[in-house]
């Protein structure tokens, strides 16, 4: 088992692999952090859509637990073009792995579920902490 790291180096270790995966990152307070990522953009004169990535981690430092939570949502808006949509997916209690590819005459773009769960996950766990998804709760 590896060395047990700060929390303020853990912190910073999952600022840096969050912000390589491409999420736009948010303080929340000192022990925590927000993200978010919009992966699917569709639009046309009649509407839109769009789907965007959301995760959040809240460290507590007594327990060397990192509580992670994620979601994806969808907006909408007026009539959404016509859209082609690839996915294939696995929930296993409250994880959901998969990816989901939309293409559309106005954009498109994909979403990797787990890709995000994943490398925060390694990241933790390198870090001597435990990491706990805190399902069917919003970020």
């Amino acid at each position: 088992m590896s060395e047990v790291v700060s929390k303020q180096d853990l912190i910073a270790g999952l600022k840096t692999k969050a912000t390589a995966l491409g999420l736009s990152l948010h303080e929340d307070g000192w022990d925590g952090l927000s993200g978010e990522i919009e992966s699917i953009r569709a639009k046309w004169f009649l509407g839109g859509r769009k789907s965007v990535y959301r995760m959040s981690c809240r460290l507590a430092e007594p327990e060397r637990t990192v509580m992670f939570r994620e979601a994806v949502t969808e907006k909408s808006w007026g009539l959404p073009p016509p859209t082609m949509t690839v996915e294939k997916e696995t929930v296993t209690g409250w994880k959901r792995f998969g990816k989901r590819t939309d293409v559309s005459a106005g954009g498109g773009g994909s979403i990797n579920y787990a890709n995000v769960r994943n490398a925060m996950d390694r990241a933790v766990t390198d870090a001597g902490w435990q990491f706990r998804l805190e399902g069917g709760r919003l970020p």
